[in-house]
C-alpha cells in the first residue's frame, strides 16, 4: 500500500493518478474538494482525512509499504509560524519516526526554498556543515530545512530503511488550479493571454538582470513522477536529491513560449516587484543533478519549451 499525504494536491494528485493507472493500492490523506476531484482520472483509492492519520496509521501498520509525504503549507508567503510549525514540521517529523520504528519506506518532498538566494549553490550535499550554511528566505523554506537538518544530521543512528528527501525546484503541469497565489507562472500567464488581458512580470531591483531577465529552474510535473518512481523502484538507494530541470529560463522565454503555444501576439508589462516578497526573490536558481545522475538517474528531461507545449497542447487548451 502506498500512502500519499497530500494527495488532492498538485503533486500527490499526479503520482496517485500515476500508481492507480499501474494498478497499485493507493491510499490518499488530504482534504478532497470538488476542484480536486477533477484532477483523478478514477477514484479507485481510498481517501483519509488528515485528522484520522493517526488512527489509519495504528490500524495499518502491516499493510502500508511506503509513505510519500508531500502534504505540507506550501505558500512561500505564509506568516502563521504555528500552522507552518504544525502542517510542515511536527507531521514531517511524526512520518519519519513512523516509518522508522515501523521499517517503512519514505519519500518527502523538500524545496529549492531551502537554498535562499543561492549564494551558497544549490547542491544537494546533505552534509550538516553544508546545510548549516543555507539560509531560506521564507518561513516555508525554513520548514523543508528543518527537516532536511534533522533527518540528516550524521549523528543519527536509526533511518527508515529507505529514505529519500527530493528538494523540487519550480514545478509546474496538470492539476494546480487550485494553488492561486501559487500557480505556476506558466499557469498565471496562460490564463491571462486566454483572456485577452496584459501578462505582467516583475521589475528587476538587481543591477545584475534586465527586466524579466531573472531566471529560475522549472521543471514539469510529469519529470518529477517519473523521478519519484525511480526513487520507487530503487528502494536501497538513500539520501537528498536535487529534482529541477538544471537549465533555468527567464521569465520573458517563458512568457513568450506560452504566446507562441497560443498563436497570440505579445503584451507584457513590467511592474515593480512588491515590498513584501523583494528582500525574498530569487533572480537565480538552477539545480544540480550530479547527484541524482550518479546513483543512476539517466531519463532526459523536459525543456521547457517542449515541457509549455505539451501542457498547454495536450491539457490546458482541452479545459
Amino acid at each position: 500500500m502506498f500512502l500519499i499525504t497530500g494527495g488532492a494536491g498538485f503533486i500527490g494528485s499526479n503520482i496517485i493518478n500515476n500508481l492507480v493507472k499501474r494498478g497499485e493500492e493507493v491510499v490518499s490523506v488530504d482534504w478532497h474538494n470538488n476542484v480536486s476531484n477533477k484532477y483523478f482520472q478514477n477514484f479507485n483509492f481510498k481517501v483519509i482525512d488528515p485528522l484520522c492519520l493517526n488512527t489509519f496509521l495504528k490500524t495499518n501498520k502491516k499493510k502500508i509499504s511506503v509513505i510519500i509525504h508531500l502534504g505540507a503549507i506550501t505558500s512561500t508567503t505564509e506568516r502563521n509560524l504555528n500552522l507552518i510549525i504544525n502542517n510542515n514540521i511536527r507531521l514531517s517529523l511524526m512520518l519519519y519516526e513512523w516509518c522508522t520504528k515501523h521499517e517503512k519506506r519514505l519519500i518527502y518532498a523538500s524545496s529549492a526554498a531551502t537554498y535562499g538566494n543561492g549564494e551558497n549553490g544549490f547542491n544537494d550535499i546533505s552534509d550538516d556543515e553544508y546545510l548549516s550554511q543555507l539560509i531560506p528566505l521564507n518561513l516555508y523554506g525554513w520548514s523543508k530545512h528543518v527537516i532536511d537538518r534533522f533527518i540528516w544530521n550524521k549523528s543519527k543512528k536509526n533511518h527508515p530503511p529507505q529514505c529519500v528527501g527530493l528538494k523540487f525546484f519550480n514545478v509546474y503541469g496538470p492539476n494546480e488550479f487550485h494553488k492561486k497565489d501559487m500557480k505556476s507562472i506558466i499557469l498565471k500567464i496562460f490564463e491571462k493571454v486566454r483572456n485577452d488581458k496584459i501578462v505582467k512580470l516583475f521589475k528587476s531591483h538587481n543591477p545584475g538582470f534586465k527586466d524579466g531577465e531573472q531566471v529560475r529552474d522549472f521543471i514539469y510535473v510529469k519529470d518529477v513522477i517519473n523521478v519519484i518512481n525511480w526513487f520507487l523502484n530503487k528502494p536501497k538507494i538513500n539520501g537528498l536529491f536535487n529534482v529541477g530541470s538544471s537549465i533555468p529560463q527567464s521569465f520573458n522565454y517563458l512568457a513568450k513560449c506560452v504566446y507562441r503555444n497560443c498563436n497570440v501576439s505579445e503584451k507584457i508589462e513590467y511592474i515593480d516587484t512588491p515590498k513584501k516578497i523583494r528582500n525574498q526573490y530569487q533572480y537565480f536558481t538552477k539545480a544540480s543533478l550530479k547527484k541524482l545522475r550518479k546513483v543512476g538517474y539517466n531519463k532526459k528531461f523536459f525543456n521547457l519549451k517542449d515541457g509549455i507545449n505539451d501542457y498547454i497542447q495536450n491539457y490546458l487548451i482541452k479545459l
